[in-house]
This record gives C-alpha cells, structure tokens and sequence, in this order.
C-alpha cells in the first residue's frame, strides 16, 4: 500500500515507474526511412525537396482527409505562415485569433503586416465557438484563424454560419487535433485551408520539426505551393526554376525533407489507430474517475477528439492550495502533467502592443486557471488509469478543505 504522505512531502509516490512510452518513431517509420535513403543511394542522387516521399506523403494526407490538395513544410509555423499569406490578406487586415494558441501563429500574423484579435473561448473550453467568435466580429476582419486545442475539434459550420459573411476567410489550426472530426468531417476541410503542425511529439509526428497544408482548392493549394517555395510556379516543368527571375513574387523557402516526408508517412498510417487508442484510455479514466473520490472532472469530451493533451478540472472550492500547487503534487506522484498551460495569448507579456486592443479572454484565462493537463499517449493502459486516479484521490485526501 502507498504510503498516504504525499511524495511532493518525501512519501512514497503512487507511481515509481516510468509511464509507456509512445514511441513515435518505431519498427514502421524507421522501414520507410531505410526505404527512402535506400532509393535515393540506389540513384546516385541527394534526396531532393518535392521528391518522391513528398508526392507519396502529400497524396496519402490528401486522400485521408477526404480529398484535396496536400504539401508538406519544414514545421508548424510555417504550415501557419503559408497558409495565411496564401489567402493574400491586404496589409493592416484584422485577424480573429484563438486565445489558446502557439505563438507561432501571433509571430505569423506579425510577420504578414496583419494584426490580431483575441476571441474568447467557450466556457470551461480552450477553444472558440460560434458564440464567442460573432462577439469579436468587426469591420476590419478579413480573416479567422481558429485553433482546435487539446485535440478538441472546433465546431467550424457553425461558426460559418453565425458570421453569414464568405468574405471572411477560415484558417483552421489543426496542429493539436489531426485526425479529429466534427459533423462527421475531418478538421482542416471546413475552411478555405488548414495547418498542421507534424513535429516529434504530434499524433502525427515527421520528425523533429515539420507540418502540412491542406485545401480542397487547386488554385489555393498552387499558391501555397508558391509561396512555400520562394515564390516559385513550381508547377512549371518548362522553366528553370532555379532561376529566380521566375519567381512570382517574394517569399521563403519552408520546404520539407525526404526524410522528414518518409517518417510522416509511417506515422499517417497508423493515426486513426493512434487516436483511437487514446480515447479508450480517456474513456477508461472517465469511468474510474466518476467511481473514485476525488475532487478531479474531466473536460468536456467526444468521440470526434483527437486527444493530445487532456485537461482534468480540480474544484477550487474544495481544495485548500491553488490548483497549480496540487497538480504539482499529482506530477510528483509519478504522473506526467503540465501543470500550469502556457499556450494562453493574455499571460504574454510582450504581446500586448502588437493585438489590436486590450481585450482578455476570460473564459480561457478561468480554464487554465481551474484545470492542468494530463500527458497521455496511445500506450496508456487500464494500470496507468489505475495509477493516475489513484494519485488524485491520494492528493485530493490531503488537499481537501
């Protein structure tokens, strides 16, 4: 029996043993990497950028998600950045941003001459709705950039047709929830076109640093391929194309690799079977934590999730520390948390001067602030249920007024 001295006080924790691992990069990612150095050896030839593994990568996330156009880039941000400057936003353009967000994608705003506005999210939410988004509406907004947080799919329709305007373009943030639906239909395939952040870590991971674009539009998903490419009309077989007078106009370069492209693949195959396993674990939990007495609920939940981090509430009226305190005392138990989010756009300092005015998003601040979340992968099993609802009832015996 687990000493019932907290191990945050130098007891004995609830979990000595190291949670499973995801591994990410195993037996499949590492055959079509071999697969793909193996081709390239085989021709005599550096692996280039838009090589074979990016046409295979780009066709397979296409077809998953239903049917479109795909292109892989060199990260997040940058899935982020194309896209945005694709939808050729005039400078000074109002952008309606998440407050739960990366600042990758405050950085991109920035960075296109464009500027952001915070909405709120819904209640006891990290993320927006119809609601909180028609709150924000003004004017100046050419542009919503709406991230689905937590693997939490965002209800997009309805946010369409709550603002009735199609000149107000969507770019949906699928970074935290690739592979999630809602109505039926992956995120991503609501708006004009979609981010994706694949780095190491990510329910789709290519490698360290790495991420997508997708469209349904061919003239969209071009244009991003431009501006992924230093502007170039890389669709062009008749020019020199490493001849930059034939640019269209300025931009970077944010290609993928090959390699980055072969991991990706291997990881795309088995995501469903990835976000599958992780709502079994989240539903498991849910049980033994409905029987269990603790002062921990869970958020919100679906089957449309695409879980990547999972916030568990803890009821402030009941404990006798502050939330941030007692989820320091469930990691010290042997349960991997982040206790405190970060990813809130109001807790910046440095943000303030660049949004376009000092709104807070209250709603989120109220979440983050009543919540900590819970790392899980697809390993995770009924022990680790066993364990992480042991450790709450463990720390919420102390912690209880």
């Amino acid at each position: 029996m687990t000493s019932r001295m907290l191990a945050f006080d130098g007891g004995t924790p609830v979990r000595a043993t190291p949670m499973p691992p995801r591994i990410g990069f195993g037996p499949e990612e590492e055959k079509e990497l071999m697969e793909c150095i193996a081709h390239y050896r085989n021709l005599e030839s550096d692996p280039p950028y838009i090589g074979l593994w990016n046409k295979r990568f780009s066709e397979a996330f296409a077809e998953y998600q239903g049917g479109g156009f795909s292109l892989p880039v060199s990260s997040g941000t940058g899935a982020i950045y194309v896209s945005l400057a694709t939808l050729g936003l005039p400078k000074g353009s109002t952008v309606l941003t998440s407050p739960v967000t990366c600042s990758g994608v405050l950085g991109s705003i920035q960075a296109l001459g464009l500027v952001p506005k915070v909405v709120d999210s819904a209640p006891s939410s990290f993320n927006v709705d119809a609601e909180q988004v028609k709150a924000r509406m003004s004017k100046d907004v050419r542009c919503l950039l709406v991230t689905h947080a937590a693997g939490e799919p965002v209800d997009v329709p309805a946010i369409r047709e709550a603002i009735n305007d199609d000149s107000i373009l969507i770019l949906e943030d699928c970074s935290q929830a690739t592979g999630a639906t809602i109505r039926g239909e992956k995120v991503g395939t609501w708006g004009e076109i979609a981010a994706f952040s694949t780095m190491y870590r990510k329910n789709l991971a290519a490698g360290a640093s790495s991420g997508l674009i997708f469209t349904k539009d061919f003239e969209t998903y071009r244009t991003a391929l431009s501006y992924s490419d230093r502007g170039k009309p890389v669709w062009r077989l008749d020019l020199n194309l490493r001849d930059p007078q034939y640019a269209s106009f300025p931009a970077l370069n944010w290609n993928s690799s090959e390699m980055s492209n072969a991991i990706g693949l291997a990881s795309l195959r088995r995501l469903d079977h990835t976000n599958e396993q992780r709502r079994i674990f989240l539903r498991r939990l849910f049980v033994a934590l409905a029987e269990a007495e603790t002062v921990c609920s869970p958020y919100a939940f679906h089957d449309g999730f695409a879980p990547f981090y999972f916030p568990i509430f803890v009821d402030q009226e009941k404990i006798k520390v502050s939330v941030e305190q007692f989820a320091t005392a469930v990691e010290a138990e042997g349960i991997p948390l982040g206790a405190k989010y970060g990813c809130l756009v109001n807790t910046w300092p440095w943000i303030t001067e660049h949004l376009s005015d000092t709104f807070v998003a209250r709603n989120a601040l109220l979440t983050r602030n009543a919540s900590f979340n819970l790392h899980l992968n697809e390993n995770y099993s009924e022990r680790e249920v066993k364990d992480i609802v042991e450790a709450f009832a463990k720390v919420s015996t102390t912690y209880s007024r």
